[in-house]
């Protein structure tokens, strides 16, 4: 089934678009560490909002122009004419593990100190944008994936027990699913996020995130696959399965999962945007991820300064369009599968 999936969304322009962009989110998100030039929490007072530098060639060789600041209160460098630092590439720097166990100090490029490299600009503090956005993505871009599969795990499993046993088994799963979903999500995240964050250290508040968005989003899933369960529970070949003497977990995963498979697939890939949104959304609003870690929604929330507008440092919005492109291109492929496994939209087009 995924092989087919993949083949017909090849087939579509839009399907390619998204798959490509995809990729490019994912393995830079994945090897971050080693494109990132430096640590998310390197700081240079000295160079606070520091735009980002310019490449220019010296001997068919890149360089990064060097800069000097001619006035702190208003973030303003000037190039220093003539003067230019090489760009070292697959360089020894800071020490970092790879994947969180692998010793590592390689990194994609390098300048030699006390010059530094700010593709995007830096912060307030110094820090590199570009590195911080490569950093913060390994949360924003992470947490929906973990996040679905909790989701639609629970979803199948509650949803699925539910219309298959009916009865008082039925009514308590479904009031519980109501229950939830009448609860307004964005209190419900603060009041969650406020019981579980003493129990947690600042490192741990990603999983404290993923847990509070899972908890949260099951509910709707729920609801649809039990409506769907309910309508397979008749089926002529459910029905063989229980003459047959196999067991209901047998008959969930044998039998309706392949069914509710398309279902999930769709439902996961139009979810994930709602998990990165909400994950910055709660950054933003302080509730999220803190400090010394980074996100794409503290990265924002760090850049709502009155100074980042009225001195156009737009560096510091770049994790917005990442948030935007990212978003809009789950929704894309999201609607690309839709159409892919709805017979109704088969029929139409043939």
């Amino acid at each position: 089934m995924l092989k087919h999936l993949f083949k017909e969304i090849t087939r579509r322009p839009m399907g390619v678009a998204c798959l490509v962009i995809l990729a490019v989110l994912y393995l830079g998100t994945v090897f971050s560490q080693f494109l990132a030039p430096y640590l998310p929490t390197d700081q240079d007072l000295t160079s606070a909002y520091h735009p980002p530098t310019r490449i220019v060639l010296e001997d068919w060789r890149p360089h990064v122009q060097v800069y000097e600041q001619v006035d702190p209160a208003a973030a303003r460098y000037e190039p220093i004419e003539g003067e230019t630092a090489p760009i070292k590439f697959f360089a020894a720097g800071e020490e970092y593990r790879f994947w969180g166990f692998i010793p590592a100090q390689m990194r994609l490029f390098q300048v030699e100190e006390p010059h530094r490299i700010y593709l995007l600009g830096s912060d307030g503090t110094g820090r590199d944008v570009f590195s911080r956005l490569l950093y913060g993505a390994q949360v924003s871009l992470s947490i929906g994936f973990i996040g679905i599969c909790i989701t639609m795990t629970l979803g199948f499993l509650v949803g699925g027990i539910a219309g298959y046993f009916g009865g008082r088994t039925d009514f308590l799963a479904m009031r519980l699913v109501e229950f939830i979903i009448a609860v307004p999500s964005l209190y419900l995240l603060i009041a969650l996020r406020g019981a579980l964050a003493e129990h947690f250290e600042p490192e741990q508040m990603y999983l404290v995130i993923v847990i509070i968005l899972s908890l949260i989003g099951w509910a709707g899933a729920a609801r649809i696959i039990r409506g769907m369960a309910l309508s397979l529970r008749q089926r002529p070949f459910v029905l063989a399965a229980e003459v047959m003497g196999q067991s209901s977990l047998r008959i969930l995963f044998r039998h309706f999962l392949p069914n509710l498979a398309s279902y999930l697939l769709v439902a996961a890939t139009l979810s994930i945007p709602a998990y990165i949104l909400a994950e910055a959304a709660l950054s933003f609003l302080g509730l999220g991820i803190q400090e010394p870690g980074t996100s794409w929604g503290l990265m924002l929330q760090q850049a709502q300064e009155l100074k980042v507008f009225t001195l156009n440092l737009w560096w510091l919005l770049t994790p917005g369009a990442a948030i935007f492109i990212t978003v809009i291109t789950f929704n894309m492929l999201g609607d690309v599968l839709r159409d892919i496994v709805d017979p109704r939209q088969q029929m139409v087009k043939r």
